[in-house]
């Protein structure tokens, strides 16, 4: 995976698929924020709040450069493409898709418990100018058990509909590696995370030494979301970050 830079919004990105890039890092002289909502916010309005804050810091909406949703429950493959076409419209907008391209990572997930009416955005990081020995700043994208790229997600999951204690391990073996494999693109690796956020119903608790023995997560401990990937047929999703900056936002 090569990297892109978007300049104009003070980071890089591995190109991913048309909804998101697979994860981002600051480029020199700028670091990455994260901001959570207080509670999840309407798309439109978390959108607007975005753009709000931004406004407030005197940054550009350029400078966005991840977010993390919360959705209703899993879509449907043709669901989820319906979703992504609405979703996309503001980065248009804010003309941060360009010729197609989109440089944003993002995360989308569906909590199990007291889910959302509508989606909605759960966080958001953006660039912050920042001097020449601020520490490296990266967001990793979400990937489930499925590779991107394929007609479905539904063809591609690994060990698709196995939640025996073989199946979560080979999708979790697939997921880890994944995030590795996104975060080794932009120059990084696990020591460097400051943050991993796990996504699944399922217990996986009993394959977690096992699974993360060499990745160094387990010393800063892991966030477990009670929550479903957002497409039919995936099972368990991850996302991690080196962000040294971060805070909780009221709803207005």
């Amino acid at each position: 995976m090569s990297t892109q830079v978007f300049a104009q919004g003070g980071y890089r990105y591995v190109p991913g698929v048309s909804q998101y890039s697979a994860g981002v890092a600051a480029e020199s002289g700028y670091e990455i924020h994260r901001a959570v909502f207080r509670r999840p916010v309407a798309l439109d309005k978390g959108f607007d709040q975005i753009e709000a804050h931004l406004r407030s810091l005197n940054r550009p909406v350029v400078a966005f450069c991840a977010c993390e949703l919360r959705s209703p429950a899993p879509f449907t493959e043709e669901g989820f493409r319906a979703f992504n076409e609405i979703y996309t419209g503001r980065l248009k907008d804010w003309q941060i898709i360009r010729d197609g391209v989109n440089p944003i990572a993002r995360s989308n997930v569906c909590p199990e418990i007291n889910p959302p009416a509508e989606p909605s955005l759960h966080a958001f990081s953006y660039t912050i100018p920042a001097s020449a020995s601020a520490p490296s700043s990266f967001v990793i994208a979400g990937s489930a058990e499925a590779p991107e790229g394929h007609a479905t997600y539904k063809e591609a999951a690994v060990a698709l509909g196995d939640l025996s204690e073989s199946g979560l391990r080979a999708k979790m073996q697939f997921v880890i590696g994944e995030m590795r494999r996104r975060m080794q693109s932009l120059g990084y690796d696990w020591p460097m995370v400051t943050a991993t956020q796990i996504y699944t119903v399922h217990d996986f608790h009993r394959l977690l030494a096992e699974q993360f023995s060499k990745t160094d997560a387990l010393g800063r401990g892991l966030t477990w979301h009670f929550n479903r990937p957002p497409v039919q047929y995936l099972e368990y999703e991850m996302d991690c970050r080196a962000v040294y900056h971060e805070q909780v936002l009221p709803v207005a």
